[in-house]
């Protein structure tokens, strides 16, 4: 079997993070983390190809830059490459998976959710076409600025009836979620981790499931819940706190849609003061799918939201910008501590 040993994704120990305003701003974050691996989407969607013939892959000219190269590679006739038609490649997707194929596409987020919205409501969600679409730079994973940085496109493909929506930790569970979104039948969006990326999660006791939340730490004085790549830094944060004397929860939420509203729930009826943390706008995303939660439930609850504000974000080197907008685990830290302060009224007559 030619190509076998691309199936088999590098581990190695993470570089030193960049600091600073400027640097190389397409770098993965990877400080702090004890390992990483390498193109975990790549290698998961080659091991997924094995198994399933049907499997093909597409990108908008962004093969190397969204890890679908090493899909290409392995399989070079079912791979196509459309070139910067981001509408066409959701259109010839959608296409595919109605002659029997599993279309793997993958663009950036901004050029996937700004550009070609409408043919992933219509062409992919109306009607239930088995596409699976893989969106790289999500949130603050780049610093090219504004028209590079996929802030909002967890609230445009929530509002999509149908989608699932996935937002993974780590190395591991790209990989799995990669998995699960092969083996699902209908359409998907998939944030991506690409290049090198950090592992948090043990592959040999980490399972990922499509709509299932994970209570990875169990604490009675705070919940921070969490998506994606905030979950390290939500646990980080807890271990922060627990060194204070204050007992965090860490709730990790993958799935943004299916949203996990149990989980959630049961999580407010024992810890009503909760932190929010998602590589993402606080408006349509994380926090909201939590407060809906909440509200729905008639559940009341002090709540903080971690996120990036209502703002186009400016172009630097991510440890930078995550500093810079309030994204690193001494923002939740603070954001867990705000939340415990009992805030008295400020009426006169109440706390008279």
């Amino acid at each position: 079997m030619s190509g076998g040993a691309s199936t088999v994704p590098t581990t190695s120990s993470a570089p030193v993070g960049i600091t600073g305003t400027t640097g190389s701003i397409l770098t993965s974050d990877t400080g702090g983390a004890a390992s990483v691996q390498t193109a975990p989407f790549g290698h998961a969607l080659v091991a997924a190809g094995e198994r399933d013939a049907r499997i093909v892959g597409l990108t908008a000219d962004l093969g190397k830059y969204t890890d679908m190269h090493v899909f290409a590679q392995r399989f070079p006739e079912r791979f196509v490459q459309v070139g910067m038609a981001e509408q066409n490649l959701i259109g010839i997707a959608a296409g595919l998976a109605r002659t029997g194929h599993v279309p793997f596409a993958t663009t950036y987020c901004v050029f996937a959710t700004r550009r070609a919205y409408d043919f992933i409501a219509i062409g992919a969600a109306l009607g239930r076409a088995n596409v699976k679409i893989v969106a790289g730079l999500p949130g603050l994973t780049t610093g090219y600025g504004g028209t590079h940085q996929g802030i909002e496109d967890l609230a445009l493909m929530r509002a999509i009836p149908g989608l699932v929506v996935i937002d993974p930790c780590d190395a591991t569970e790209m990989a799995q979620a990669t998995a699960a979104a092969a083996e699902h039948d209908g359409p998907v969006y998939l944030r991506l981790l690409r290049g090198q990326v950090p592992m948090v999660f043990d592959p040999a006791t980490h399972r990922f499931e499509i709509g299932r939340a994970c209570l990875l730490r169990d604490g009675g004085d705070v919940g921070i819940v969490s998506t994606g790549l905030m979950t390290a830094r939500a646990l980080d944060a807890a271990d922060r706190l627990e060194a204070a004397g204050v007992r965090a929860s860490v709730l990790h939420v993958p799935t943004l849609k299916p949203f996990d509203r149990d989980a959630v729930l049961e999580l407010a009826a024992r810890v009503p003061r909760l932190v929010t943390a998602e590589n993402h706008v606080v408006s349509g995303g994380l926090a909201s799918a939590v407060a809906d939660t909440l509200v729905d439930a008639g559940v009341a609850v002090r709540m903080e939201r971690i996120g990036i504000p209502d703002c186009f974000c400016e172009s630097g080197s991510i440890p930078y910008l995550v500093k810079r907008y309030a994204m690193d685990a001494d923002s939740i830290v603070a954001a867990a501590q705000r939340v415990l302060t009992v805030r008295r009224s400020t009426n006169p007559a109440r706390n008279a």
